[in-house]
């Protein structure tokens, strides 16, 4: 199990991250999330052992995790950890860079497993090529292969996927979070994407202002909100007052899109500003007084056209 007991971490003279503790068993896969300067990259780093704690402990198991000041090296032999610039070897082959943590002894073992990783990435058919010659998504598809040879007990993902195409992305997600399962390698994915915090992790981790806010399975969080800041790192919401329905009640809900819908006998009347196509459904953005509203419909809805609201949970 890793743990992480009461860490704060200052750079320079900000506060970066603010009395965090959790605890993530061994095999599980971690999403972190939250908006951009939170203290996710540096959350990851530290687990690493790239910075030394102000407070605080990190174990993993009976071992403890300790910064450059205990280790002339930092980082553990054990973790591996995939930053965004990837750490490749530009002029040398991708099959290369992917084996360049394995031994050189049992060469037919360690090419077996080079095409093993290369083959869950996508990327056999630039086993010779300099990695230079690369894009930005196929080099992260290197890197993660990389990352993965030697089989960590914990890998530390920072935005592995931002630059590679969507269609491409669900495929390498499945299969390397179906590998990660299989191996049983506990991941932390530091991440703004809605889809792997949500589709592929067994639990989700919010931060704010360095901070841990919320850490639950991800359809809790997504259902039971907190509030506006949570739900909105994974996508439009709309935070309205149960009076704007005609209730009695001073109460203050929040609502995504898909729970609005339009219909006749509907108590909240907004004008339609504009209608944005999402394959199975249009994504509507309306007023409402002074309040932006979004809901989804079936079909494009006219520009200054009035409809009526109802929430369906």
């Amino acid at each position: 199990m890793l743990e992480l007991k009461n860490i704060s971490f200052t750079y320079i003279d900000d506060i970066v991250i603010k009395n965090v503790s959790f605890s993530i068993a061994k095999g599980q896969n971690i999403a972190v999330i939250g908006e951009s300067g939170c203290g996710k990259s540096t959350l990851l780093k530290l687990i690493y052992g790239l910075y030394d704690l102000d407070e605080g402990e990190i174990w993993y198991g009976d071992k403890a995790i300790r910064g450059p000041k205990y280790n002339l090296i930092p980082g553990e032999d054990y973790i591996k950890y995939l930053a965004q610039d990837f750490g490749l070897m530009p002029y040398t082959s991708v099959e290369q860079n992917v084996g360049s943590f394995l031994s050189n002894i049992y060469k037919d073992k360690k090419k077996a497993r080079v095409d093993e990783l290369l083959e869950m990435v996508e990327m056999t058919d630039f086993a010779k090529t300099k990695v230079k010659y690369l894009s930005g998504g196929q080099q992260q598809r290197v890197a993660l292969a990389r990352v993965l040879a030697l089989e960590p007990q914990i890998l530390l993902l920072d935005e592995p996927f931002s630059q590679i195409d969507s269609f491409r992305k669900n495929t390498l997600r499945r299969n390397l979070f179906r590998y990660l399962k299989e191996k049983q390698i506990t991941c932390i994915i530091a991440t703004h994407d809605s889809t792997e915090a949500l589709s592929f992790s067994d639990e989700t981790i919010v931060m704010q202002n360095g901070k841990v806010i919320a850490k639950a399975i991800p359809k809790t969080l997504f259902e039971n909100p907190m509030n506006k800041y949570i739900a909105s790192l994974f996508g439009e919401v709309n935070e309205l007052d149960v009076s704007d329905f005609n209730s009695n009640q001073n109460e203050t809900i929040l609502v995504y899109p898909h729970q609005l819908k339009v219909a006749e006998n509907g108590t909240l009347r907004v004008i339609v500003k504009q209608s944005y196509f999402k394959a199975n459904h249009y994504l509507v953005e309306a007023v409402f007084g002074t309040k932006t509203i979004f809901f989804e419909h079936d079909s494009q809805l006219e520009p200054d056209q009035e409809v009526s609201l109802k929430v369906v949970k």
